[in-house]
């Protein structure tokens, strides 16, 4: 059997995550149900803190599977130099600053429908991020992003 007919489990994180990877490139894991009974729609790794650098490619990612975005939602504390506004593939995605925490991104598509995707921390280790992020994406999860991250090891055990 080769390495192509090899199947591939579904709950890990590609091999590639291993590999160093440039700000910009989207690591992202959405819920693949449509109940979306959990807290958390997905989660994305961000390599730097350099919002500018990370946000087009998250954006680009989530366009592909959910259509356009509209509108993201960010603690300003936790990224350097919020912009107000991006264009990213064409198109203007605005950006609204909130004081909640740099452990979650909201992501508006449309007028009313918003998904909220875990922020694992840049620094994180593979295996912390890839812990946080399966967890963050099971449809039966109902823990908060903070938590999520304090239990895999990725977070802090006190808020910003």
């Amino acid at each position: 059997m080769s390495d192509a007919d090899t199947p591939r489990e579904s709950k890990l994180l590609p091999d590639a995550i291993h590999k160093v990877v440039k700000p910009g490139t989207a690591l992202l894991r959405l819920e693949t149900t449509h109940t979306r009974q959990g807290i958390l729609d997905g989660a994305w790794w961000p390599r730097s803190r350099d919002i500018g650098a990370e946000l087009p490619g998250l954006i680009s990612a989530l366009t592909e599977h959910l259509g356009p975005v509209t509108r993201v939602g960010l603690d300003t504390a936790a990224w350097e130099e919020l912009p107000t506004r991006l264009i990213v593939d064409d198109r203007v995605v605005h950006i609204d600053s909130f004081p909640v925490g740099d452990d979650t991104v909201l992501i508006t598509r449309g007028d009313r429908d918003h998904f909220s995707l875990l922020v694992v921390p840049p620094d994180a280790t593979p295996d912390a991020a890839r812990a946080a992020m399966a967890r963050a994406v099971r449809a039966d999860n109902v823990s908060q992003a903070d938590q999520i991250l304090i239990d895999t090891g990725t977070g802090r055990a006190h808020p910003i």
